[in-house]
């Protein structure tokens, strides 16, 4: 019979290992990493120093090495448009792309690569019940193929980290590790990133940051106040806040913008002198650095003679504070007695203030209201359960990003897109031009109506397109991950002849069957770094064949189609492309490169003079012409 009184007794013998770990980490809880006996530490710990070599500080983890391996495995990925999910395809800049957001940032590396203004991202806190995006250092694209349907599954792919787990800091790290490397080289010279997180990893993130970005690089920790109200069921203390960690991509380079001034801000300004030049606030006029120069008595107007406090002196030197005494800017108080003071008039302040780091929610926003938000949108708040604040966003935009320059805003962990809402949201209220890139996997909800979170992504940004129609918000394109559409060797045993010569014959074509022009053009568009806001446009003048110029444009917000392409050439430049089977011959005479006549290559080919086709539709003579006349590429 049980009782309710009273443990039940021990059913197994005691487990000697756990307790003997137990009583060692109450006198030694240094030497324990990740719930294990950390030996070297032990030991250091007991006086016993481990090794000859010289001391130094390092930040490592288990299965470093292998994230490093991850972030050094090129992707045999593309991206590919999904004009039927998109709003306004081809009259947007604005990208949401849906997949793993590794393989996607290696993809955007050559043709963002130094382009981005402001990162922002919120990456799962590791809180144990997570998702934990499922990393294969062997093949990353097959795990993430498989997880999406497209392959065979072979595994449990969708997996939480439990904080009984021995790598339970080392996983999660594994995972941040690559994608904040690659998003470094994303940024542009004056480019931040924020990234949120709680108490649980924020420690480790600090030092994984000040690894990939640089400690010097290091801007603050903002404290958010997410929540309004204590947790009843709180254990030990209510937590009401979340970190951002904010880093630039150079710290001597970047410079917030200041926020606008409020009366709020304003209202410490007054003047009781009524002086001509308007308000103004008094400023301590002593300093804690010390200089004799500037330590002098001074009488003031009542007679009373003051001396700089003990251990500090004056700001000036005695002819300066004469000269501010002269032009009325230092104050005795109104019986002319006080410890003087330097006036500040509101007038000669800098126009803007500085943000503090903790943001209130009356600020910016809190979990409430973002949930709200979500409920306005879509009539439910089940569809995302922790969306963070527009407002929250909205002001890392203000602080970080030029409302009158095209500005990628880049968001690798998108969830919900509240980044996106944020970045249409703050155009519309400023005029600007900033251009988001969503990436978000398609991570799955259990809900009927919108499967993975990929799809409450796109959903949301819909439906903040179609109330703000009338602020000219035009739409988002919408590309997702696959396989490259390239045939890729597979290996063969080294006996077997008749497989070896198939795959020969599968090579003569090395695109895959079932390929699609637009994809094709879009996947080699990337590979050649020209970006997924390039525009493809057939050549006309061509008969006999289909080619198409491709055309990177820096083109502004949302497209203006009616600005000549050619004055807007971006640094990826353009190329001419034809993937038919067959070439005519007299498709020379028809492309705008130099007559193949004279027989001299031409020197010095821009990316404009670059073909590209397929191998397989190319003769030994026309091929040799081409290579006349321009820079012949062949997939």
């Amino acid at each position: 019979m049980d009782h309710n009184y009273g443990e039940p007794i021990q059913k197994e013998t005691a487990n000697i290992t756990e307790e003997q770990h137990a009583r060692l980490k109450e006198l030694f809880p240094q030497a324990f990493t990740e719930g294990r006996v950390d030996w070297d530490r032990l030991r250091a710990a007991l006086g016993d120093l481990v090794g000859d070599s010289p001391e130094r500080y390092t930040f490592t983890w288990a299965g470093k090495r292998d994230a490093i391996r991850l972030l050094q495995t090129p992707t045999r990925a593309t991206l590919v448009p999904c004009r039927e999910e998109s709003v306004s395809f081809d009259a947007t800049q604005h990208l949401f792309i849906e997949g793993d957001n590794l393989e996607v940032l290696k993809l955007l590396y050559k043709p963002y690569f130094g382009r981005v203004k402001m990162i922002y991202i919120d990456p799962p806190y590791n809180t144990g019940k997570e998702f934990i995006y499922p990393d294969n250092y062997a093949d990353p694209l097959a795990t993430y193929l498989q997880l999406t349907g497209q392959q065979d599954a072979a595994g449990n792919l969708l997996t939480s980290n439990p904080e009984t787990s021995g790598r339970y800091h080392s996983a999660w790290l594994s995972m941040m590790y690559p994608r904040l490397f690659l998003a470094r080289q994303l940024l542009r010279e004056d480019g931040v990133i924020f990234v949120s997180i709680d108490d649980h990893e924020v420690h480790n993130l600090r030092l994984l940051m000040n690894e990939v970005f640089g400690e010097e690089n290091f801007v603050s920790t903002i404290i958010w106040e997410k929540k309004y109200a204590p947790q009843n069921d709180a254990r030990w203390l209510s937590d009401n806040h979340d970190y951002v960690l904010l880093y630039a991509r150079s710290k001597e380079t970047w410079r917030p913008n200041l926020l606008p001034r409020t009366e709020a801000s304003d209202a410490r300004y007054t003047n009781p002198d009524r002086d001509p030049r308007g308000p103004w606030k008094s400023s301590d006029l002593s300093v804690r650095t010390y200089t004799p120069a500037n330590d002098y008595p001074i009488t003031t107007p009542s007679g009373r003679v003051v001396n700089p406090p003990e251990g500090r002196c004056w700001v000036v030197t005695r002819s300066r504070y004469e000269e501010l005494v002269a032009d009325d800017r230092i104050w005795f108080g109104e019986r002319e007695s006080n410890v003087p003071a330097l006036k500040r008039f509101l007038s000669e302040v800098k126009p803007g203030i500085t943000s503090l780091t903790i943001w209130s929610r009356e600020e910016v926003g809190d979990t409430h209201e973002a949930r709200r938000t979500i409920r306005q949108l879509f009539g439910d708040t089940s569809v995302f359960d922790t969306p963070k604040a527009c407002g929250l966003i909205r002001k890392m935009l203000f602080l970080s990003t030029d409302p009158n320059e095209n500005d990628v805003v880049l968001d690798f962990f998108a969830g919900s897109c509240t980044t996106a809402q944020a970045v249409l949201e703050q155009n519309a209220e400023d005029g600007g031009n900033r251009r988001f890139i969503m990436v978000q996997l398609p991570e799955p909800t259990g809900l009927d109506e919108f499967p993975t979170v990929a799809e409450v992504g796109k959903e949301r940004i819909r439906r903040v397109i179609a109330q703000m129609e009338a602020a000219g918000t035009r739409g988002f394109k919408v590309f997702k991950l696959r396989a490259s559409h390239y045939r890729q060797w597979e290996e063969v045993a080294e006996a077997d002849m008749k497989e070896y010569a198939r795959q020969m014959a599968l090579f003569s074509d090395r695109l895959l069957e079932g390929w699609d022009v637009e994809n094709v053009i879009y996947e080699v568009a990337l590979k050649k770094g020209l970006g997924l806001n390039c525009s493809i446009n057939v050549v006309a003048s061509v008969p006999g064949n289909m080619v198409y110029r491709v055309t990177s444009l820096r083109q502004p917000f949302d497209g203006a189609q009616d600005k000549a392409q050619d004055s807007a050439l971006d640094e990826g430049g353009s190329f001419y492309i034809c993937l038919d089977q067959k070439l005519d011959p007299a498709i020379i005479q028809h492309l705008p490169f130099d007559n193949p006549s004279t027989g001299l290559r031409t020197p010095q080919l821009t990316t404009g003079r670059a073909f590209v086709c397929r191998d397989v539709a190319l003769t030994d003579d026309l091929a040799a012409n081409l290579a006349l006349s321009c820079r012949l590429e062949t997939i």
